[in-house]
């Protein structure tokens, strides 16, 4: 029997991994846990095993067979330092190639065409084409990056509960209602801060957007603060060439409103998700007839 090949889109709130013949016909798929290598490479590892997995399951096959896979990895922190590296020999499956998350949204986006996507999600990536040549802005990591991010968003929000819950700021219904959860006690908001991974501050932005759209003056404020990071990024890839831009992502929809009219007027749709990327990536390093 041939074996298969493997799509990964791995990112800070879930993996998607989809199994596909040689030719890229995709016959399984499956989703997992968070998959930032950078943040968490040990849950990065069992998650894209467990989707992979699932995918073959998903497909009536043998989930032993990711062993003999093929596997393209579009994994959100994959960009700095040794990290990919360290990953790659870890990896179960037969032959693995590691990208930018950025990379499979791309391919997906727009297939061999130019282009430029904006990625924005727990984290965000931004990445555009022009012929043969690539550019990648910002997706540095949460710690030092990620502007307007779900992450960012939520952090800067439980920030402004601080300085609120001290009398620095003027609170807002938004602040108030998250200082509930902590039983109005900001020394909890603290300690639950300190070990707060991306994806955990990431879960207050539906919140934020909520509160914006109601007026909410700290949600306002943080979300404006959030717009305004990104146009400042796209603003950047449209000088540099990237006229046809795909917001992406899980707050891809909620923030074009918040957006410049400017950048709002380049926004198009996307003609395939990142996991198709992946696929078709997987297709054009590995694909054609392998070892039975």
């Amino acid at each position: 029997m041939s074996d298969f090949l493997i799509g990964i889109d791995g990112g800070g709130t879930s993996c998607r991994a989809a199994v596909a013949t040689a030719d890229g016909i995709v016959v399984g798929m499956a989703k997992s846990g968070p998959a930032n290598i950078l943040t968490d490479i040990d849950g990065a590892l069992g998650n894209i095993a467990a989707a992979s997995r699932g995918a073959f399951i998903n497909a009536g096959l043998d989930p032993s067979g990711i062993t003999r896979a093929r596997a393209l990895l579009g994994l959100a922190g994959s960009n700095v330092g040794d990290v990919s590296e360290r990953l790659t020999a870890r990896l179960p499956f037969s032959r693995s190639e590691i990208v930018s998350d950025g990379l499979i949204a791309l391919q997906g986006a727009f297939g061999d065409e130019d282009g430029a996507i904006a990625v924005i999600g727990t984290g965000t990536m931004y990445l555009s084409r022009r012929g043969d040549g690539l550019r990648s802005f910002g997706g540095w990591g949460f710690i030092v990056a990620d502007q307007g991010s779900g992450a960012r968003l939520g952090h800067a929000l439980l920030q402004e509960c601080l300085l609120a819950s001290d009398g620095i700021r003027p609170g807002s219904p938004l602040t108030a209602d998250v200082l509930a959860e902590f039983g109005d006690d900001p020394s909890r908001l603290v300690a639950f801060a300190r070990y707060a991974a991306p994806s955990d501050f990431g879960r207050y932005s539906p919140r934020i957007f909520a509160a914006a759209n109601s007026s909410d003056p700290v949600g306002l404020k943080v979300l404006r603060a959030g717009a305004a990071a990104i146009d400042e990024t796209l603003d950047a890839m449209v000088r540099a060439g990237g006229e046809r831009i795909c917001l992406l992502g899980g707050l891809s929809a909620h923030y074009p409103v918040w957006l410049s009219e400017a950048n709002r007027s380049r926004l198009v749709a996307a003609r395939a998700d990142a996991l198709s990327g992946a696929v078709a990536l997987a297709v054009s390093r590995f694909g054609g007839r392998m070892a039975s």
